[in-house]
């Protein structure tokens, strides 16, 4: 493994206060292996770049639109304007809370790639498809037909919905199960040439941290609540710079 990303997505949460806070408790991981980013709600993107230097700032989603009269809408374009290197694209919330379907995601995936950020597209089942056995169905679904058209560049997160919010997580060996058949299918929908990094997410936190990055097929977490306050997700973070200096 070359690197490990640790993406903190703080969802409809934050305030000036909050960012300020969080900066002045942070204390970033020196080790060049580990990316680290963090996702607030548009109007905080460029308070928390300032804020936060050291890391690399994600948005929560963007339009399928460049411009023009899309009252709401956020483009990627110009989410590169004001330095983001990331954007989340095909949540599980926005799959059950706004209806996005299967090929609006595509549309987003690749409306991301062409403004030249890199999309980290969510995949993952529901708790009532993981009981039925079909989660590999599911997500394998969800991947042909977000990435029939994508560029290689890339990151994904597999997100057992069951598990986001919760307190439950997938067992280190479920994790490392789903990862594995989601990178065989990368592979064969983007030529086994391209190594895409492949993030679990799901109530990840400092307790269960190092067994998740111990996984072979885990290249790091998609953090959710524990990315909310600095002490904690510094904990996620000592654990992934832990497991990188093995």
């Amino acid at each position: 493994m070359t690197n490990l990303y640790l993406i903190g997505n703080w969802k409809q949460h934050g305030s000036r206060a909050a960012i300020q806070a969080f900066s002045e408790q942070w204390s970033s991981d020196p080790n060049p292996q580990l990316r680290i980013a963090i996702a607030p709600p548009f109007p905080y993107l460029q308070a928390l770049r300032e804020a936060l230097p050291d890391c690399q700032v994600a948005a929560q989603d963007c339009s399928v639109h460049a411009q023009g009269a899309h009252t709401g809408e956020v483009s990627a374009d110009m989410l590169v304007d004001l330095g983001c290197q990331y954007v989340i694209v095909g949540h599980s919330e926005r799959r059950q809370y706004h209806d996005e379907t299967d090929a609006l995601i595509a549309e987003k995936l690749a409306a991301a790639q062409s403004a030249g950020v890199t999309p980290i597209l969510c995949v993952g089942e529901q708790q009532a498809a993981r009981e039925a056995g079909k989660q590999d169905e599911v997500v394998r679904a969800q991947l042909r037909s977000a990435l029939a058209t994508a560029q290689p560049n890339l990151l994904i997160a597999y997100e057992p919905v069951w598990a986001i919010g919760t307190g439950l997580t997938a067992t280190p060996d479920q994790a490392n199960e789903m990862h594995e058949m989601i990178r065989q299918e990368v592979s064969s929908l983007l030529g086994a040439s391209h190594a895409t990094p492949i993030l679990y997410g799901g109530s990840v936190n400092a307790e269960n941290a190092d067994a998740l990055f111990a996984c072979p097929h885990v290249d790091g977490s998609l953090v959710g609540g524990a990315s909310l306050q600095a002490a904690s997700f510094m904990a996620i973070a000592q654990s992934a710079s832990n497991y990188l200096s093995h």
